[in-house]
């Protein structure tokens, strides 16, 4: 359905919508002072307004390709993966597998698959993505307990199909260091940034979700946490098989964090002249909550998100409930009452 809005329709659309969701204070009203605080989306190339959803789909085309090339996206592997599990339990009735499968052509990648206790088929699934304090994922598939949340454990226990890659700075790293992986990276892979990398190895694993049976390839999302919650954003934008994600103190904006790291977007990015709320329009309709606790991500990010909502509100006004920001003022973690919220925005919208 083509829709068309003026710049005040705009704002009277996002205000109703923010008003009143249902979803407690994940949302808020629309204003036109934290608009301004990023360049408008809604523009084409002769600065004229996009009012209407075909023009903003041929903008959305080349902010796509725009940051594609930027990052050096690499190709992807046509072969389905195939799954060779090297150990396997089953906690409190599920099953727990860690294997091993090709990522990009000849390279081995290990994961955790999580599996609910019932043999159902055409259950929801979710790639969760392990923080850098969990590289070898052991808190985030429930192997070890702690103050990191276990996204990919919780999620099976709910009856989600759970896969939890890990990110390729501990590939057979052999003892190199983050930044040395990532130089061992681009010398197979010159003009390509490590967010590339993570990005082709977020989307293996949403081949991993849809090569089984029991994966309703219609119902995925993705949640991570700080260096997860990078690669869940990235995921989201560039990957339209991901239907709800929930990035968790990643930082939204280029200078929130260490976006700048040879692993992530390069020193480069500063020069680029492109901002983040242009990857997050991308995502648009889909569902995205944005999490924080005012250390990377919170009252800052809220720029962020009021800058997409026109974006989606040219999908329609309920699509506006779609994006939301919650802030739980706790710091880096992901306190009890987060984890709970990321669990409710994923049940809203793939069940």
């Amino acid at each position: 359905m083509k829709t068309s809005l003026n710049r005040r329709a705009f704002i009277r659309i996002t205000s109703l919508a923010g008003a009143g969701l249902g979803f407690g204070d994940l949302t808020y009203a629309f204003s036109e002072g934290d608009a301004k605080k990023l360049p408008s989306l809604l523009v084409d190339a002769r600065g004229s307004p996009i009012t209407t959803l075909p023009g903003w789909e041929k903008q959305r085309e080349i902010i796509k390709k725009r940051w594609l090339d930027y990052l050096g996206v690499l190709k992807p592997n046509p072969a389905p993966p195939v799954l060779k599990v090297l150990q396997e339990d089953h906690p409190e009735g599920m099953t727990r597998q860690f294997v091993e499968y090709e990522g990009e052509p000849g390279e081995k990648v290990r994961g955790y698959l999580l599996m609910p206790g019932r043999g159902d088929r055409s259950l929801p699934g979710v790639v969760a993505l392990h923080s850098t304090s969990d590289n070898q994922m052991e808190y985030i598939a429930g192997i070890k307990k702690g103050d990191k949340a276990a996204f990919g454990y919780n999620l099976a226990k709910q009856g989600y199909v759970v896969f939890c890659p890990q990110c390729f700075l501990w590939h057979d790293s052999e003892g190199r260091s983050w930044a040395q992986q990532s130089e061992h990276f681009q010398e197979s892979h010159p003009g390509s940034k490590g967010m590339a990398k993570m990005l082709f190895d977020a989307q293996r694993a949403v081949d991993v979700l849809t090569s089984l049976d029991e994966v309703d390839a219609t119902r995925l999302g993705a949640v991570g946490h700080s260096l997860g919650a990078k690669e869940a954003f990235y995921l989201a934008a560039f990957d339209e098989r991901i239907k709800v994600a929930v990035s968790s103190e990643g930082g939204i904006g280029i200078t929130f964090s260490n976006w700048d790291d040879v692993w992530y977007l390069g020193k480069e990015i500063h020069s680029f002249g492109h901002l983040h709320h242009e990857v997050l329009s991308l995502v648009a309709p889909r569902a995205f909550l944005l999490m924080g606790g005012d250390m990377y991500d919170g009252e800052k990010s809220r720029p962020y998100i009021e800058a997409v909502r026109p974006v989606y509100a040219l999908y329609g006004r309920d699509m506006v409930r779609n994006i939301a920001l919650y802030n739980h003022k706790k710091g880096h973690a992901v306190p009890p009452e987060a984890e709970k919220r990321a669990y409710e925005w994923i049940r809203r919208f793939i069940g």
